[in-house]
């Protein structure tokens, strides 16, 4: 039988790739010498895998994937490399690969760390060899943080693209003094027009784009329109008040770069933007909605609080660009079910010390308050797109322990889906969005609605369809129907579109092939019956 191997071989920097023999090279050579000292069992060398200069801490390797995608197809029976932390460095990325390995039937050989992976002793001393690797990798990883945090409490640049206003000169920011004047008459404008939108068509209107600058590899980047949010940034960027920022840390320290405006004219403009930040017609609140600060729109402008009072009635929602909300109460609800479902999921895929923490938290009988605070803690961020709500969740057990329940363990093991990496654990979740109540019986439901809640319009919608539908035909005058129901002629009707659809159509909708809103199900219904008044 004749076993297809790939080598797979992996550096993390580009140092010593000019060499005329690097350690990629190295690496494919010692494992086509272990391959054919394993000729008499059938080894057979089928193809090498390189990833240059790409970390060991991300799955994101060109050269791998097309490995893991050969080896489902059939083509790859073993995977041989020198050591385990060229194929990764991440425990988790290395037992979710394990478990690929395992699914299509193929073999893993460290030429220098010799172990059986199909024996437990085998398992446990390459867990332990990856603890070391990770550990290792930690360890580097902190030296890099600490470097950077210290150099900019001292004001000194630590890379990036440059700033409009300023050129990148031996590893330090210098004022570009056409571009620096561009930068004061943009913050001078808006105090003059009050609207990111307003100035973002002046600068394009007046010759005003992003920086332009060439990387370390002579290639041009940026030299664009100023965006929206661009826009946003560079009227909120500090470095131009002469100051560096630590995002992680939230701390500002001052710069070795010259400053390009004044501290009066940052602060006014500071001013200016938070006034026009909101909607005229809406007040601002801070209403305790679970996601306030944690909820962005695609673009990665934050969705804030807003309270609109009607005459009869009061609603809450999250805002983020003009014309564009979302409903508070909805969207909090369908959190709590995501998070709740999370919770009762099976979680034999995650790290056990985070499975058992979040094994003995109850959330279904905690006070709301404690709930909000829980998810919050959880949630590390939630993005609306396209009519999907994305959460990224915290992997780190320390900050979830004061939630724990004493003697309680959910033993519920329920199929969810979810992608989890080494920093966090990203759950899709589908939602529709409705702008208009239709009828009674969904009052409350407009806003937004999770894809359980949107079925059941769906069904509800058809079921008041048919029976209108048997009044209608038992020849009943359609005056004593609608006085009869308390409904207009023209709901009456537009139910009556829906009760004489497509049969293939209604059976698509309700089996769930076609993926509908209750709106866009009324707009179909319509569709349809003037095609047939056409036809007929």
């Amino acid at each position: 039988m004749t076993i297809k191997c790939a080598i797979y071989t992996r550096k993390s920097t580009e140092h010593g790739l000019e060499q005329e023999f690097n350690s990629l090279q190295n690496q494919e050579e010692s494992c086509k010498a272990y391959i054919a000292s394993q000729s008499f069992n059938g080894w057979q060398h089928y193809k090498t895998y390189s990833d240059a200069a790409i970390s060991g801490g991300t799955m994101d390797r060109p050269a791998l994937k097309q490995m893991l995608d050969d080896m489902a197809h059939g083509l790859v029976n073993t995977v041989v490399v020198y050591k385990v932390d060229r194929l990764s460095r991440s425990i988790l990325d290395f037992h979710n690969m394990m478990k690929y390995f395992e699914k299509y039937g193929a073999n893993f050989v460290s030429i220098t760390q010799s172990f059986d992976t199909s024996t437990s002793m085998g398992k446990l001393t390459l867990n332990m060899l990856l603890s070391f690797a990770q550990f290792e990798r930690e360890v580097s990883s902190e030296r890099v943080r600490d470097k950077i945090r210290a150099s900019k409490a001292k004001g000194l640049w630590m890379g990036g693209p440059p700033r409009l206003g300023y050129d990148l000169i031996n590893k330090k920011l210098v004022v570009n003094p056409t571009e620096a004047e561009q930068v004061q008459q943009l913050f001078e404008k808006y105090l003059e027009l009050q609207s990111v939108n307003d100035l973002t068509e002046y600068a394009r209107q007046n010759g005003i784009y992003g920086k332009r600058w060439e990387t370390n590899k002579r290639q041009i980047r940026g030299g664009n329109p100023i965006s929206k949010m661009s826009m946003h940034r560079i009227l909120r960027d500090k470095i131009y008040i002469g100051q560096i920022e630590n995002k992680k840390e939230n701390t500002f320290a001052k710069g070795e770069h010259e400053p390009i405006i004044s501290n009066d004219l940052f602060n006014q403009v500071q001013i200016a933007l938070t006034n026009n930040s909101n909607n005229k017609s809406a007040k601002t609140t801070h209403a305790p909605n679970i996601l306030t600060g944690k909820l962005f729109n695609h673009n990665g402008v934050k969705f804030i609080n807003q309270c609109t009072k009607g005459k009869n009635n009061q609603s809450v929602h999250y805002y983020a660009t003009k014309g564009f909300y979302l409903s508070s109460p909805r969207v909090d609800e369908i959190v709590i079910k995501t998070i709740t479902n999370f919770l009762n999921s099976d979680m034999s895929n995650l790290p056990l010390n985070l499975s058992t923490i979040l094994k003995q938290i109850n959330i279904t009988d905690m006070p709301y308050t404690q709930k909000r605070c829980f998810i919050r803690t959880l949630v590390e961020k939630v993005i609306y797109s396209q009519e999907q709500l994305i959460y990224t969740l915290t992997i780190d057990p320390k900050i979830l322990q004061p939630f724990i329940t004493e003697n309680y363990m959910n033993q519920n093991t329920e199929q969810m889906e979810y992608i989890i990496s080494d920093n966090h654990i990203t759950i899709t979740e589908k939602v529709f969005l409705r702008k208009y109540v239709n009828t009674v019986y969904d009052r409350g439901k407009n806003g937004v609605l999770s894809v359980t809640d949107n079925h059941h319009l769906i069904v509800k919608a058809f079921a008041t369809a048919w029976k209108y539908r048997e009044l209608y035909e038992q020849d009943e005058g359609v005056d004593d129907i609608t006085h009869k129901l308390h409904i207009s002629p023209r709901q009456f009707y537009r139910y009556l579109d829906i009760a004489y659809m497509n049969p293939n159509k209604i059976n698509q909708i309700l089996s769930g092939k076609l993926k509908i809103n209750v709106n866009e199900l009324f707009q179909i219904a319509q569709k349809n019956q003037l095609l047939f008044r056409l036809e007929n």
